[in-house]
């Protein structure tokens, strides 16, 4: 049964990867083992390729060619032109694929891609150089611009990639899948205008066979390769997709999605992990590039945009501040987590609070109780007795509690003091005879207990006055009596 490229890979899927790690790691290194500083020189001796492009100097140079900024002497324009390195001239696996770019390049006629104007081949040292003339472009690749600011704001973020998918958009309608969508080749141009350039990858869509050969090879840089680039399978344009996500990723948070030790690590996360939301490495990260960079990296290619033309539509919708077709994400392993970790903890305190756990003792309800019964409540729960005080109160009942401080259901300590607010009636009374009291300057109606719900005659009864001063307080007016009774109030 064949293996599909959102399975877990084995080790011999990803044997592919593990061929490609060398040569990739080299010639994103920008080594030029093997070419001797005699080859140089010929070649700035010379100064003239195919008779007419006389060559200025070196502007660029990577792991399998070198640019020149040149003049065509016949046409009197700047232009560009990029040489295969004199000691990968004899590799026909690159020469291949340099012909193959320049014929992809040449079958597209777009603002932004960087135009092809010749091809041809000239001796250098010996060997048979091919070169690729091409559009002389002004500017800086996202990989300089990377380097230097590490990041990017996410509306100019967007804009960028939308240059790209455009692209991309162009060259997928006519039969063609770049394979190689990364920083180091899409260009700024001074005007902030973006050019892509490099399709010596590119493949024709309506090409059927997978990318394994009898000698595996697989294509593509592998911070940003997709993972059926990475299994050596079939690619289509939602590649491209995947690897513009990527882009996006690293003009967002400064990083690619995923990083490791060597290619195969790398390419062994593109095949098997899901990146961590580019929100998570930058909080300034709005939720609409999560949930688009978040789709474009789907491992399924059914599962991520169908087409550029879609993928940028949703980029054009968050710049004009409208909602994005793409789904937030709300299901990632580690949110999950992060909701499971929470339930837990609000049950655990929840807990806590009902059964009084963590050493804590709950204030009973003794609101309405007579002051002994009370007192035996609050020691029976391992409390003490705190200050006692005696406030009229026209709801509860003469040596009744009306409230307690803490309120009832608080939890507190063992031992901790529950202070007793007990009615006196309507009128001023002595303190108990415990001695225990602070008498209010002035009545305040207080909650009663739910057991001592009646209304209060409007003539309260005379009550016995102990020894001591009291002061003079008012009585309610005649006639009145408690018809509705809110929070203790009656009205």
């Amino acid at each position: 049964m064949p293996c599909r490229a959102w399975d877990v890979a084995t080790d011999d899927d990803l044997n592919a990867a593990a061929q490609y790690a060398l040569r990739a790691a080299a010639r994103e290194s920008g080594a030029i083992a093997g070419r001797t500083m005699t080859q140089v020189r010929e070649m700035t001796q010379s100064q003239l390729l195919g008779g007419r492009y006389e060559l200025d100097g070196i502007v660029g140079r990577g792991g399998m060619a070198e640019v020149f900024r040149a003049r065509d002497n016949r046409l009197n324009r700047i232009v560009g032109v990029k040489t295969l390195r004199s000691d990968l001239a004899r590799d026909q696996v690159f020469l291949a694929r340099f012909r193959r770019e320049a014929q992809s390049a040449a079958s597209l006629n777009h603002p932004s891609i960087v135009a092809v104007y010749d091809t041809g081949e000239d001796m250098v040292g010996g060997t048979a150089l091919p070169y690729i003339v091409m559009e002389f472009v002004e500017g800086r690749t996202l990989r300089d611009l990377l380097r230097d600011d590490r990041r990017l704001p996410p509306k100019r973020a967007a804009e960028i990639t939308d240059g790209v998918l455009r692209v991309l958009d162009y060259s997928h309608r006519n039969g063609i899948v770049h394979r190689d969508i990364k920083p180091g080749n899409v260009i700024l141009t001074r005007s902030g205008d973006v050019k892509v350039m490099d399709f010596g990858i590119a493949r024709a869509v309506s090409d059927s066979q997978p990318t394994m050969t009898p000698t595996p090879q697989v294509t593509g840089t592998p911070h940003y390769m997709s993972p059926e680039q990475a299994r050596g399978e079939r690619v289509d344009a939602r590649s491209d997709l995947y690897s513009t996500g990527c882009l996006l990723y690293e003009l967002l948070t400064g990083r690619p999605p995923f990083t490791g030790d060597s290619p195969v690590a790398i390419a062994y996360q593109h095949v098997n992990e899901d990146p961590v939301p580019p929100s998570r490495a930058d909080p300034a990260v709005p939720a609409w590039a999560d949930a688009i960079v978040l789709k474009a990296l789907q491992k399924d290619p059914a599962q991520r945009y169908q087409s550029a033309g879609e993928m940028r539509n949703d980029i054009q919708r968050a710049l004009a501040g409208a909602p994005v077709a793409a789904p937030k994400r709300t299901a990632w392993p580690w949110v999950t987590l992060a909701v499971v970790i929470v339930v837990v903890a609000v049950a655990i305190l929840s807990i806590n609070f009902l059964t009084g756990s963590n050493n804590g003792v709950g204030v009973p309800s003794v609101n309405g109780m007579s002051l002994v019964k009370a007192e035996n409540a609050i020691t029976g729960a391992g409390l003490r007795v705190g200050k006692v005080s005696y406030t009229p109160s026209a709801s509860v009942a003469k040596n009744d509690v009306i409230s307690t401080n803490p309120s009832w259901g608080t939890q507190v300590s063992k031992g901790s003091a529950v202070s007793l607010a007990v009615s006196n009636g309507l009128v001023p009374v002595a303190s108990h005879p415990r001695g225990r009291h602070s008498q209010p300057a002035s009545p305040a109606p207080v909650a009663s207990h739910p057991r001592s719900r009646h209304t209060q005659s409007a003539s309260p009864a005379p009550a016995t006055r102990s020894p001591g001063p009291s002061p003079a307080r008012p009585s309610p007016s005649p006639g009145t009596s408690c018809v509705v009774k809110i929070l203790g109030i009656c009205v």
